[in-house]
């Protein structure tokens, strides 16, 4: 299993190694010392790679740092440093979504277009497969093809969903969803919530009426909110991370379509800039697919 998912992961990140990691082979072959000049080259292929400037300044001052320390000369030495360098930023411990005490109510915040509906289909299907008991809640009710989506996840990952007609209130469905969970023990309750960011105080209200729903009737259960991005969006994922951390306080990220971009570099961002962790990843289409996301593994699949 680890080893087919390495590979899916290193063919996930192509792109991502094209315009990172094989990039700064290629230029570090042009240099002989490490000087000044060859670290402001390595800085333009951090930022070009969707890391972001404030990242990538923090990476090279880590480098040269490192470089430093360990009394390296030789440049064929950089790229090796510079993994050390990633891991260190990106932490080796491993992520999970499984609950650590059940029932959970996990809230999945995210623009619409991201990936949110599909990304809360593969989270139920895969909880149930460990054995878990899922039950889904159609909140965003502003779409009526998100709840029509989610309802054919729901029988895909032969899970139930609970649901109401498009328009109706978001906080009521996660009422019945809660009510229901009780009734029939639910280990974790997975609600798809509106992604409505260009009317943040309407996307806060409705987030903190939901929020008191919860609070009230499911005192007891633990409450994780994870924020769907898209990779392919690079930076401005980042600015939608900081955006939704203004309307709630978010517990982890699901990063959608790392396999269909370059800017895979958005991962070290979202850890650096925003110290939210990324939760799970998306290398491909598959119910399989969305990993937990490993920090070790994924700089081994960069390199």
């Amino acid at each position: 299993m680890f080893g087919n998912f390495f590979d899916k992961l290193k063919q996930g990140l192509t792109k991502t190694k094209d315009n990172f990691t094989d990039k700064i082979s290629d230029m570090l072959k042009l240099y002989v010392t490490i000087d000044e000049e060859l670290y402001e080259e390595l800085e333009e292929i951090l930022i070009t790679s969707d890391i972001g400037v404030e990242t990538s300044l923090d990476i090279i001052d880590k480098l040269k740092e490192k470089i430093k320390e360990e009394k390296i000369k030789d440049p064929t030495q950089v790229k090796p440093c510079l993994k050390e360098v990633l891991i260190e930023m990106l932490g080796e411990k491993k992520s999970t979504i499984e609950p650590e005490k059940t029932p959970e109510i996990m809230l999945i915040v995210g623009v619409n277009g991201v990936g949110k509906t599909t990304s809360i289909g593969k989270v139920s299907a895969n909880l149930k497969n460990k054995g878990y008991k899922v039950l889904m809640a159609a909140a965003d009710t502003f779409r009526a093809a998100a709840i029509d989506q989610l309802e054919v996840w729901s029988n895909r990952a032969e899970v139930d969903i609970v649901k109401h007609q498009e328009g109706s209130d978001p906080a009521a469905v996660i009422f019945d969803a809660i009510q229901a969970a009780k009734a029939r023990n639910i280990d974790v309750l997975v609600c798809d919530t509106a992604g409505r960011l260009h009317n943040k105080k309407n996307l806060m209200d409705e987030l903190g009426k939901i929020n008191r729903v919860i609070e009230r009737e499911f005192t007891y259960a633990i409450k994780h909110t994870y924020l769907v991005l898209d990779a392919t969006t690079g930076q401005n994922g980042v600015e939608q991370a900081k955006q939704f951390m203004e309307v709630c306080s978010i517990d982890g990220i699901i990063l959608t379509k790392l396999d269909g971009t370059a800017k895979g570099g958005i991962v070290i961002s979202i850890k650096n800039q925003l110290n939210i962790p990324v939760k799970l990843i998306g290398v491909g289409e598959g119910i399989e697919d969305l990993q937990e996301f490993n920090p070790k593994e994924f700089v081994e699949a960069l390199f």
